[in-house]
């Protein structure tokens, strides 16, 4: 999920009791006593009538703290670090692209950190330090070797990560070896297809038109799914999404698109629809993908680390899928 997206900083979509993306309601029961039995409630804090000594969805909206949204969230906490980490992604595409080598691998290593601290809790060891170090490899080989480079960087990395783990037995490497190439996988390795990604001149606009489609799909989603949402799509993974707010998420993201490549990287229109639409069926992905993933871990969040948002792996989990996607479309689409 991005940071830059309206849903940054809510809980994940498996907890029930607040709206994701996508988001459905099922009808009040005509037992409530609601006059309209088959009207869908489309918001928290909609006035419905609930039985006699209940507390009523506004008078709980009203004991919330100050500050927070009817999400949960710290909301200014949640802008605020949005739009830090949006300015930092902006300057070191616009000043010097090879800054976002260092973005990268800090952001790796904090997606490492998380990865191993969830997986840990879940009764793995992985080993954090050849980990970090491997995500550090990764990406420096993408930018300075590209594909293949990057599939030799994580070959070594999980080799690493194995002879570190070897020092506790055969049967810790066997027990480990699952959550080792995850971590190194699901953080590192996606990721590192920025730097090939942002490589060549016209890499930088690349980067934001991937960005900008990610977070376009997460808007239309919520935006549909809040006001047409009926239909679950994934209700075993993330009870709120709807159908209705995937095809707002593929609508506004190939619009998006289409426009955005077009005025900046001077790619026909169809294309770019194409490239949208693509993109937004990956990002989605992504974001089941990471609640799949907190489910089985019995988590709602990979961390803390950032006030209002969570961990960062739970606003890349939509960027992750999209970032690897888009340097395969753009190799088709603008050939270098």
């Amino acid at each position: 999920m991005s940071y830059l997206d309206p849903r940054a900083g809510r809980p994940s979509g498996d907890d029930t009791n607040v709206p994701a993306p996508y988001f459905y309601d099922t009808p009040t029961p005509a037992w409530q006593g609601d006059p309209d039995a088959n009207s869908p409630v489309t918001e928290l804090g909609t006035d419905v009538p609930t039985p006699k000594g209940a507390k009523g969805r506004r008078r709980a909206s009203r004991s919330q703290s100050k500050g927070k949204s009817r999400a949960g969230r710290n909301l200014p906490a949640a802008i605020g670090v949005g739009l830090s980490l949006g300015v930092v992604v902006l300057a070191s595409l616009l000043i010097e692209r090879r800054a976002l080598l260092a973005v990268l691998v800090v952001a790796s290593g904090i997606g490492v950190w998380e990865m191993s601290k969830a997986l840990t809790a879940a009764g793995s060891r992985i080993p954090l330090i050849p980990l970090v170090g491997g995500s550090a490899l990764m990406t420096g080989l993408a930018w300075y070797g590209g594909p293949d480079a990057l599939v030799l960087g994580l070959l070594v990395t999980i080799g690493a990560a194995v002879l570190w783990r070897l020092a506790d037995g055969l049967a810790a490497v066997r027990r480990d070896f699952t959550g080792t190439v995850l971590t190194a996988v699901y953080g590192p390795f996606l990721l590192s297809f920025a730097a090939m990604l942002v490589f060549p001149d016209d890499g930088a606009w690349r980067v934001i038109c991937t960005l900008v489609a990610v977070v376009l799909s997460d808007t239309g989603g919520y935006a549909a799914g809040v006001f047409l949402g009926q239909h679950p799509m994934a209700p075993k993974i993330s009870p709120k999404k709807s159908w209705e707010g995937f095809a707002g998420s593929l609508t506004a993201a190939a619009i998006g698109s289409g426009a955005l490549l077009f005025f900046l990287l001077d790619v026909p229109v169809y294309w770019g629809l194409l490239f949208g639409a693509v993109i937004s069926v990956v990002a989605v992905m992504g974001d089941l993908a990471e609640s799949m993933l907190k489910r089985d871990l019995g988590i709602k969040d990979m961390s803390n680390l950032l006030p209002g948002h969570g961990g960062l792996m739970d606003r890349l989990d939509s960027i992750l899928f999209a970032v690897p996607t888009a340097y395969l479309l753009f190799a088709i689409i603008i050939p270098s």
